[in-house]
């Protein structure tokens, strides 16, 4: 009986338990958002790799998976895209490969839950 008790109340923790999407809008407006991103050409400079999912449900965690979405109230984070590297909070690369999205500076981390 305890153990069906302790199973039943991990159930229904692990439902409760819900996985954040990187959903994010791309805002006009520097003051609008929470993150300002510089996009650069090498893969080697940047703090973040990012694969631009499809679907919401593609692109979970804080993984470099991003789902753009088209209403800010719809974004766990709105970013700008900034053209010089300085003003930037974070500095990402786009892949075309899923595997290859991920976070190179682990420290930049926290920017982007």
């Amino acid at each position: 009986m305890k153990r069906i008790i302790i199973i039943a109340t991990l159930l229904l923790t692990a439902s409760l338990v819900k996985v954040s999407a990187q959903t994010v809008y791309s805002v006009n407006y520097k003051s609008d958002a929470d993150v300002k991103v510089f996009v650069t050409t090498y893969k080697s400079d940047a703090d973040l790799v990012v694969y631009k999912c499809q679907y919401k449900s593609d692109a979970n965690g804080n993984n470099g998976l991003w789902h753009f979405v088209n209403y800010k109230s719809d974004a766990k984070k709105k970013i700008y895209f900034v053209n010089y590297k300085s003003d930037a909070d974070l500095v990402i690369f786009f892949t075309e490969y899923k595997s290859d999205a991920g976070w190179r500076k682990k420290e930049k981390q926290h920017l982007m839950y």
